[in-house]
């Protein structure tokens, strides 16, 4: 596991000297979206018999973990392979390739539980108490997760910055507002509704908002957002291996 640490370490030390602009990135747009809808739209608004603001605010941790687990780990892997030219560095040292790729992945998960917990302390200000239990940083967990492996394994099948560029238009923005974060998935049609309803984002957002507003959840959400996390790892590392070649 010592390769594990090590990569931990390293991603930590990128962390620690830039925890100013990463932390202010990570809820920026969290804030504004508390405000424009919370404050601006759903001020009285009362959804599944609670207002917008309870409603929105697992969602928005939701999308939150997906977007800086994503982030944090392809924007890492993209500028050491593409531009630095480090990345092979890696891939050549005397590390096994799964225990690498599992170091990067879980650093991802990392700062996605990171940028849960700012929201959490950001929707205090806004008058919203969450509470916190262990399954529900287990879900966040494990989005932040299914996400910065997919965000690692994007990173290696792209040849440019533009092409991740078109892989968050067509990816991660039509999840980040089809996948409940905004609006119950019950307003969908029944035939978008069953497609959608597979995503992990879906999981994600419905599991926290059932434990915010009912103080329960679906239990096979852990296990449908475990099965994509093994899926994505798997071809993660393959793609690290395929990377070598």
């Amino acid at each position: 596991m010592m390769e594990v640490i090590t990569v931990l370490w390293r991603e930590f030390l990128f962390f620690r000297r830039r925890i100013g602009r990463i932390t202010s990135s990570a809820i920026m747009s969290p804030i504004l979206y508390l405000i424009a809808f919370g404050w601006g739209l759903g001020k009285d608004v009362v959804v599944e018999g609670a207002t917008y603001m309870h409603f929105l605010i697992p969602g928005l941790i939701a999308m939150t973990t997906m977007n800086t687990g994503f982030n944090a780990v392809s924007s890492r892997i993209i500028t050491s392979r593409l531009f630095e030219r480090s990345f092979e560095y890696y891939l050549t040292s005397p590390i096994r390739m799964p225990l690498m790729s599992f170091g990067y992945i879980l650093s991802g998960a990392l700062r996605g539980i990171y940028a849960s917990i700012l929201i959490i302390l950001v929707s205090m200000l806004f008058g919203v108490v969450i509470k916190v239990n262990f399954y529900f940083l287990l879900i966040c967990f494990l989005n932040s997760f299914v996400f910065s492996a997919l965000g690692y394994t994007a990173a290696l099948s792209i040849e440019s910055h533009y092409d991740m560029g078109r892989f968050n238009t067509y990816i991660m923005t039509p999840m980040s507002f089809l996948c409940g974060t905004f609006f119950s998935l019950e307003n969908l049609p029944v035939a978008i509704k069953s497609i959608v309803g597979l995503l992990p984002l879906s999981h994600a957002s419905t599991s926290l908002r059932s434990m915010v507003l009912e103080g329960s959840f679906t239990r096979s959400s852990i296990l449908v957002l475990t099965v994509y996390a093994l899926i994505l790892y798997i071809i993660g590392v393959y793609m690290s291996y395929r990377e070598m070649k």
